[in-house]
């Protein structure tokens, strides 16, 4: 068992980094969590103790006065559960799947060596690394495996990630280090999917797969482990010696909570940050500053107004939001609040091999947009605005609090439709309202497989449909799509989905976002050309390899 106050006290010898963190608060919400500015879903907290669930000798974790040390600016974490919630970008350093990506977003070996695939079965084959240890010294097999991804299929659990797994009729394990998937069609997007991190059965056999207080002491077998979480504060990783594809150069990594976007600059400026994702306007303030590096990165990353469609305002509305979408200036927004680092949007593929270009991209068109409104009945009020049954046409846009790059798109879009005479303002709510809300600001996409960020998200009742959103042709296409490994056969329904997904839009989509982020230039190894996923995750695919000067 670890003796927690020895490793507090060893975190307080690495150069004071963590002695000086400033408190800062998690957004959370009713039922998740934007965590690292990501949407992740039913974020529970957890006691700062040692529990059963995550009981195990990690003597050796103890952070070492004289090893380097990088700090990285971090929004905050409330647990980290990687089977259970979509993204994190600590999971990679602290966890492995059967497979992982490389600096192409390829699929690699990482637990399982190999793997075959029997087309008459439709089963995957994997092969286990043998003699990959659990940072607690248990050794890792197939069981774990199984037991994690059935622990995602189970629907009390309640896991975003469960529709990745859909197509999954059997989980076979043949020996310690070989297990099989049956699946019930082809999928190509499976072997992506096998990036999950794998979880250790024998410390969470029995837990409540999203309360237990593993999730804030986590166990992997990744090139990290977890020395210390202060809440609020910092996570503080330390290299796994014993790292089954080679020990880690870096000796320890400081996820130093700094949720506010501009409060992570200055602390780049005054040297309390090694690393952040910064804003554009923030990171063009260090582009001639020495000491430091920019990394413009490109991502599969959109921003877009989510609407809604559980409120009632939306099941009465629903036919405006074409007009709503003509409404919406994107390369105005990109100028001025991304600084032109990013592309304007119209659908969720843009940056993926079955991106159909020949949708309707709603450019801007303010005079389109008022006939529709006004085609739809609507008339223009005393006030300026649309009315329609005596109702002002208008809603409210959440942004969750400290993104600011969010919060001046959606000020900028709202702005833009209210001179076209539909009355948007915005909000930070404490408690962001999934089910009650109007809109929000959403964030999704994947630089991988194009059923990535598209069937739990669009699907009717995915794990990560959050707008409650559902169109018959856009669940027969994404199906149809996922389930044949022929790639004309999937272009087909990736075009006819994209199609029906701008005929009856979800989000007004408003553009891609670069990831800016500036390190400091004694940090090697960080590769600039990898197109970043989510929220600019991705950045920590080959830490391992980094150094430090």
């Amino acid at each position: 068992m670890r003796d927690s106050m020895r490793m507090k006290a060893a975190v307080l010898l690495v150069g004071g980094a963590v002695a000086i963190l400033t408190a800062c608060g998690s957004a959370k919400t009713d039922d998740k969590t934007v965590q690292n500015g990501q949407e992740n879903s039913q974020e529970q907290g957890g006691a700062a103790g040692q529990t059963e669930a995550g009981a195990g000798d990690l003597s050796g974790a103890a952070v070492g006065e004289n090893g380097t040390t990088l700090v990285y600016g971090s929004g905050d974490y409330t647990r980290i559960n990687p089977a259970m919630d979509e993204h994190g970008e600590i999971n990679i350093l602290i966890f492995n799947g059967l497979t992982a990506h490389d600096g192409d977003n390829q699929v690699v070996p990482a637990l399982a060596k190999d793997w075959t695939f029997d087309e008459d079965t439709c089963t995957y084959t994997f092969h286990l690394q043998e003699g990959v240890k659990w940072h607690d010294g248990e050794e890792f097999t197939a069981d774990d495996v199984k037991f994690t991804i059935e622990a995602i299929m189970d629907p009390a659990n309640g896991s975003e990630n469960a529709p990745n797994y859909e197509d999954v009729e059997n989980i076979t394990v043949e020996d310690p280090y070989t297990i099989s998937f049956q699946l019930d069609a082809p999928n190509v997007a499976f072997l992506d999917y096998m990036t999950m991190a794998v979880l250790p059965k024998h410390l969470l056999e029995g837990e409540d797969m999203q309360e237990s207080d593993f999730f804030r002491h986590p166990v992997g077998t990744g090139p990290y482990m977890l020395a210390d979480w202060e809440e609020g504060q910092a996570i503080t990783l330390v290299k796994n010696e014993d790292y089954f594809q080679g020990a880690p150069n870096i000796d320890n990594i400081i996820f130093k909570i700094v949720p506010d976007d501009n409060a992570k600059a200055v602390q780049m400026q005054t040297g309390e940050l090694d690393l952040a994702l910064l804003t554009p306007k923030d990171a063009k303030t260090f582009a001639d500053k020495e000491g430091f590096t920019c990394y413009d990165m490109k991502t599969s990353d959109y921003r877009g107004i989510l609407f809604n469609f559980q409120n009632d305002y939306w099941k009465r509305n629903k036919d405006l939001i074409p007009a709503i979408c003509y409404g919406i200036d994107r390369q105005a927004i990109i100028d001025a609040v991304i600084l032109g680092q990013g592309m304007p949007a119209y659908g969720p593929l843009q940056r993926n091999v079955y991106n159909n270009e020949n949708v309707e991209h709603y450019d801007y068109d303010p005079a389109k947009a008022k006939e529709l409104l006004e085609a739809t009945g609507c008339v223009m009020g005393k006030d300026g605005f649309y009315e329609r049954n005596g109702e002002e046409i208008g809603f409210v846009i959440s942004v969750g609090a400290g993104d600011q790059v969010r919060l001046d798109m959606a000020q900028a879009a709202a702005q833009q439709l209210r001179e076209i005479g539909i009355n948007v303002t915005v909000d930070i709510p404490v408690k962001v309202d999934w089910t009650g809300q109007q809109a929000y600001l959403i964030g999704w996409g994947s630089p991988f497989d194009a059923d990535d960020h598209t069937y739990k998200v669009f699907g009717t009742d995915k794990g990560a449909n959050y707008s409650g959103y559902s169109d018959p042709l856009v669940d027969e296409y994404l199906t149809a799509a996922r389930q044949s490994d022929d790639p004309d056969v999937r272009r087909e329904n990736y075009n006819k989905f994209q199609e029906a997904l701008a005929e009856d839009p979800a989000y007004a989509f408003i553009c891609y976002v670069d990831a800016n982020y500036v390190a400091k230039s004694s940090i090697h190894g960080i590769s600039k050309d990898t197109v970043m996923g989510h929220h600019g995750v991705g950045i920590f695919w080959n830490v391992k390899d980094w150094t430090m000067e």
